[in-house]
């Protein structure tokens, strides 16, 4: 579902442009707004989010789904956690479906889906897994990266219920919107991807904002 925001830029108490292949993590309280701006379009935000007190809590892409009885996600959403309570709200969206089944790269599945020699190219995974070595004070290990969201990515669903990667159904400038139902750790990884074609085989920078 297509929903504009009403919130102005010039408003934010935080604005940080990502670049491809880089993280963003960050704690965000309830009753924040996040904002994950797709600059130059067609890039994908993989996202994991932990409940900031218990970050045993965390999305839940199969709680989700199953209560909104669909498969992508928009504005609208609510984004459950592995506990059944509500995380946060996508409250706008200019994109209109997000991915939350195709999961994330990895050097295993670059291997698998394209080429032995793509295993050495950098992944998803690989920026998670930085980040949480590199933010010590969360406590958190690669046993923490599970359900994730593929914010802008176009991930089909076939007659036969398999997945495809497609090319992207973004644009420049497109822009999910969330609402913090409780205080979050976001932990973004800004797809490096060079392999399929949701990025035009280009990753670019998105910017992330944060209003109070």
């Amino acid at each position: 579902m297509i929903r504009e925001s009403t919130r102005q830029v010039s408003d934010a108490t935080q604005r940080e442009v990502v670049n491809a292949g880089d993280y963003w993590m960050q704690v965000v309280k309830a009753g924040q707004v996040l904002r994950i701006v797709d600059l130059e379009g067609n890039q994908a935000a993989d996202t994991l989010f932990y409940n900031a007190g218990n970050p045993e809590e965390r999305y839940s892409a199969t709680d989700t789904i199953r209560e909104q009885g669909n498969v992508y996600l928009s504005a609208g959403t609510r984004l459950l956690s592995n506990f059944g309570n509500p995380m946060l709200d996508i409250v706008a969206d200019t994109c209109g479906r997000h991915d939350t089944l195709g999961g994330a790269c990895a050097s295993e599945s670059n291997t698998v889906r394209y080429d032995l020699e793509k295993r050495c190219m950098h992944a998803c995974r690989d920026s998670w897994m930085l980040a949480l070595a590199e933010n010590e004070a969360f406590a958190m290990s690669k046993r923490d990266i599970t359900h994730n969201i593929n914010f802008f990515m176009n991930v089909p669903i076939t007659e036969a219920g398999g997945l495809t990667f497609e090319d992207g159904i973004s644009a420049p400038g497109i822009y999910v919107e969330m609402q913090a139902q409780m205080d979050v750790i976001v932990l973004i990884s800004n797809c490096p991807q060079l392999n399929n074609p949701c990025n035009a085989y280009n990753p670019t920078p998105i910017e992330v904002l944060v209003w109070d």
